[in-house]
């Protein structure tokens, strides 16, 4: 059973996860206290190098959150070496075909299934102390991100990619691309193929969105979604505290009714 089926095995709806950006790993620690079912670290849209992944990984699982990567291409040597840290799953971005979802699965399937090498020392072989055996078979879960006009039209094909074990929609890069305007219809029907794709081949199904729009994700029926990041929670929650400090020193009597 992999990462997303541990964490949607309960039937009590979506998987919920978040992007973890910062290279603090308090930052892991705290997601992880606070009950997200699992956390993506991004690649893709950072600066942070594969040492740093190793120590969120390491934290994230000790605290009993799966942990899944997103890296910023397919270049088969960082997907093993990301998999040979430990990773419950592998996030793909801009797979925008079969053929590009199939070389990336088999990026992170050992032959005859792919290309990637055995690392059987590595973390992911516990030091070399996980049997032969279970190392080849505890494959991290290959996840591919559906965000682009060419991958809505060809995500039937996509979707039945052998191996693959989940499509993520993208919202943001797929309303660019398509040049309609977030929470559309066209972007509602965009989704809806995608959903409607991966229930008929079997594969998970999630997506990522802001807080403002949870409450329509999870109204959609997804496996999972990845919902805000840590960076951004920060941002967001430092302003709003400073613009109430701000506001209680303007008016010192409104203090006591805020907790």
């Amino acid at each position: 059973m992999n990462a997303l089926h541990r964490a949607t095995a309960t039937g009590t709806g979506p998987a919920w996860g978040t992007w973890i950006k910062l290279s603090t790993v308090e930052s892991t620690e705290i997601l992880a206290g606070a009950g997200f079912d699992f956390a993506v670290v991004d690649l893709e849209h950072t600066l942070l190098d594969l040492g740093t992944v190793l120590t969120h990984l390491t934290v994230g699982q000790a605290l009993g959150m799966r942990m899944l990567v997103r890296v910023p291409d397919l270049t088969p040597s960082l997907i093993q070496r990301v998999l040979d840290a430990g990773a419950d799953g592998i996030v793909a971005p801009h797979v925008d075909d079969a053929e590009t979802a199939a070389r990336f699965v088999g990026s992170a399937r050992f032959p005859p299934r792919g290309v990637r090498g055995s690392g059987g020392t590595s973390r992911a072989g516990g030091w070399g102390r996980v049997p032969r055996a279970d190392y080849l078979a505890a494959t991290g879960l290959p996840v591919g991100q559906i965000e682009s006009v060419a991958a809505v039209e060809d995500v039937e094909r996509i979707a039945r990619t052998e191996g693959l074990g989940a499509l993520l929609l993208g919202p943001a890069d797929l309303a660019i691309d398509t040049a309609a305007t977030p929470g559309s219809p066209e972007l509602a029907d965009q989704a809806a193929r995608v959903r409607r794709a991966a229930r008929e081949a079997g594969v998970l199904v999630g997506t990522a969105v802001g807080a403002s729009a949870v409450n329509r994700a999870h109204a959609q029926d997804y496996d999972f979604v990845v919902c805000g990041n840590d960076a951004t929670t920060l941002a967001t929650g430092s302003a709003e505290l400073i613009a109430t400090i701000r506001e209680l020193a303007r008016h010192p009597e409104h203090e006591e009714n805020v907790t």
